[in-house]
């Protein structure tokens, strides 16, 4: 009988109901962080919080998530702990419960750094499972873990407009449900993984050459490295102007209702969750790189006029931004785990924890912006920011990658 593969052999059958579990999970997940932002307006009112203050309380969860995935990526690549899964969302749950029953800022703060906590700890790892159930089709394997994330987050408006207007703060307590569910399905993951052979590859005797790849320097590896590192803080820092200021841009300049507002956000999520499920099979068929940059610099006409349209139109070009901007995550991340073989937990971390870090960092330097200036201020500050994506016409072409 043939041993199980390790990461130096990867199977070569994706192995479907493991992408599709952690990908459930990711939408459970997801969907309890996008309980956070989902609140904003709420917790704007009940609190009589500022914008900077919304701000501090995206920043407290996304860098405290940024700071410890790299940190969970890197000890996994050296020692993989399949049963750290399960005990991530715990983390979330305890975040979830005092969310739901915080009467004070600071008591937010600390709820929202648990569930900081529990994303740390679940993306890496998750994402290595996905790496290693992909078999050859890496570029949808991602994608699938991926979109359960997007979908979960497009899911917290929708809770807003049904659940919070009515219910208020405290209805983010049945989200312990979904979070016990998680628990259960990453038990069950965990002992897949734990199957395999996950133990570190010892490092090959080679004779150095000046390169790390094929094709490839440590110099251009590095480069390339950078590129995406920025690429990344482009995307992110859109989506956060989008997903923490979008709606009070609605109900500011436009008048909408709170309720109203949360479908618009809703739609754009929707957008985000089928762009980056089409943008990983499409990046297998038609290259990593060129996937990443129409994604990104093809952005760029949608935000720009998304501020200056009518209400309707403000609609679809959210929709199409969300779209477009959102197939090019997934291929980032496996595009650098290609640059970087045996590196797939902390490239998962790094990446994961720059995604929420940005994030963070964006809400709260554009929460500061905002009282400064405007709301709409913001959505005109932002929309050029996906012009920035020409720069992954720099990263080097996918057949020097996977030389």
């Amino acid at each position: 009988m043939a041993k199980a593969q390790n990461q130096s052999a990867p199977i070569q059958t994706t192995v479907f109901p493991i992408l599709f579990a952690i990908s459930i999970v990711h939408l459970l997940n997801d969907t309890m962080q996008s309980s956070v932002s989902a609140l904003f307006p709420i917790l704007k009112d009940s609190l009589q919080l500022s914008y900077t203050q919304i701000g501090m309380i995206a920043l407290a969860m996304n860098v405290t998530a940024s700071l410890i995935q790299p940190l969970v990526g890197y000890y996994a690549d050296i020692r993989p702990r399949p049963y750290i899964l399960p005990i991530g969302v715990c983390f979330t749950l305890v975040g979830v419960v005092g969310l739901a029953l915080a009467p004070y800022y600071a008591i937010i703060l600390f709820a929202v750094i648990a569930m900081g906590i529990g994303s740390a700890i679940f993306h890496p790892e998750s994402s290595r499972v996905a790496y290693l159930a992909a078999g050859a089709r890496r570029g949808l394997a991602q994608s699938i873990f991926q979109v359960g994330g997007n979908i979960g987050s497009a899911l917290g408006p929708i809770m807003t407009a049904v659940v919070f207007v009515s219910i208020g703060q405290f209805g983010v307590i049945w989200l312990t449900f979904a979070a016990i569910i998680a628990i259960i399905i990453q038990f069950n993951v965990a002992r897949w993984y734990s199957r395999q052979d996950i133990r570190p590859r010892p490092k090959a005797k080679t004779v150095t050459t000046g390169s790390s790849k094929a094709g490839l320097t440590h110099a251009q590896i590095s480069w390339a490295i950078v590129i995406l590192v920025f690429l990344v803080f482009t995307k992110h820092v859109y989506m956060s102007g989008i997903t923490s200021y979008y709606t009070f841009f609605l109900i500011e300049d436009y008048g909408v209702t709170v309720s109203n507002a949360q479908w618009f956000l809703f739609a754009f999520l929707v957008a985000s969750a089928a762009g980056t499920f089409i943008g990983g099979p499409l990046a297998d068929r038609y290259g990593r790189r060129n996937i990443i940059w129409f994604s990104i610099f093809g952005t760029a006409p949608f935000s720009i006029m998304l501020p200056y349209a009518n209400l309707f139109w403000s609609g679809v070009l959210c929709v199409c931004a969300g779209f477009v901007l959102s197939s090019a995550f997934s291929i980032i991340v496996v595009y650098a785990q290609e640059l970087l073989p045996g590196k797939v937990g902390l490239i998962s971390g790094l990446f994961f924890g720059l995604a929420f870090g940005i994030g963070g960092l964006g809400s709260a330097a554009l929460g500061w912006v905002a009282d400064a200036t405007s709301i709409s201020f913001i959505m005109k500050l932002v929309a050029y920011l996906p012009l920035l994506g020409i720069l992954a016409i720099l990263l080097p072409k996918d057949k020097k990658v996977l030389a």
